[in-house]
Formats: structure tokens, sequence, C-alpha cells
């Protein structure tokens, strides 16, 4: 026999679908997060499904800015239709059906100026000694 996923209801129950919106209301415009990344954001790390059930519940979110994992639009139909139209209308970039996650990607936690790009570092030049003469 399976057992029941008793999910709480209201607020007062549980600390976890607050601080799962605000980890959502963190993602800024042109960046997209997955559902595992905002259950980790908001301190519960394996709960990706409660961040869905959260978005469902909630008014008001930037709902189309959470993927499923590897940058997949988890949503079917008009639903995923319309949360690519609002990605591609903010900047977000696709490689096929996916978000390009490498450039996308809103890291939690991580100061914007400090993310590691994703460019090749070129090496500064070394001076060559001259060679004093015989």
């Amino acid at each position: 026999m399976r057992k029941r996923l008793h999910l709480p209801t209201g607020e007062k129950k549980s600390p976890m679908f607050p601080r799962i919106r605000a980890a959502i209301l963190k993602i800024p415009r042109g960046k997209v997060a997955s559902y595992g990344a905002v259950a980790r954001a908001a301190g519960f790390p394996g709960a990706a499904r409660q961040v869905v059930w959260a978005l469902r519940q909630s008014h008001g979110l930037p709902w189309h800015r959470v993927l499923a994992a590897g940058g997949r639009i988890a949503l079917p139909g008009e639903a995923g239709f319309e949360q690519r139209m609002r990605l591609e209308t903010e900047g977000v970039q696709f490689s096929g059906r996916r978000v390009n996650m490498q450039l996308c990607e809103f890291l939690f936690g991580q100061n914007p100026d400090k993310v590691k790009s994703h460019k090749p570092k070129t090496s500064p030049t070394k001076k060559r000694k001259k060679r004093s003469p015989k």
C-alpha cells in the first residue's frame, strides 16, 4: 500500500511555502532556475515537488522562470507554449526545446559579479628576457 503525501494547507503549519515563494521571487528577469534549485535555495533539498505545489497554490509569482531539470519546460500544451513565449520575451535563450542553462541559469546565493564566466580566459603574454651578449 502506498503512503499518502500530506501537504500542509496553511502557512501557519509550515514555513516551507513562504520560503519557497521568497526563493522564486529572487529569480531576476531573463534568468531561470530548476524546481530542485529553488527547493535547495529555500532550504529544503529534495523538495522539488513541493515547489511545483507552491507554484500552483500561489498567485503573482513569476512561475515561468522555474523549469524542470536541464532547462526543460515540463508544462504540457498551451501552458508550456505560454511559458516559452514569456521566457523569450524576457531574453532567455533556448537551445532546441530546452533553455540554455549555461547562459540563463540563476545561481542562488552567488554574487553575479563573481560568477564564473563561460568564456575562455586568455593568459597574459609573458615578456621575454633579453639575452646578454657573450
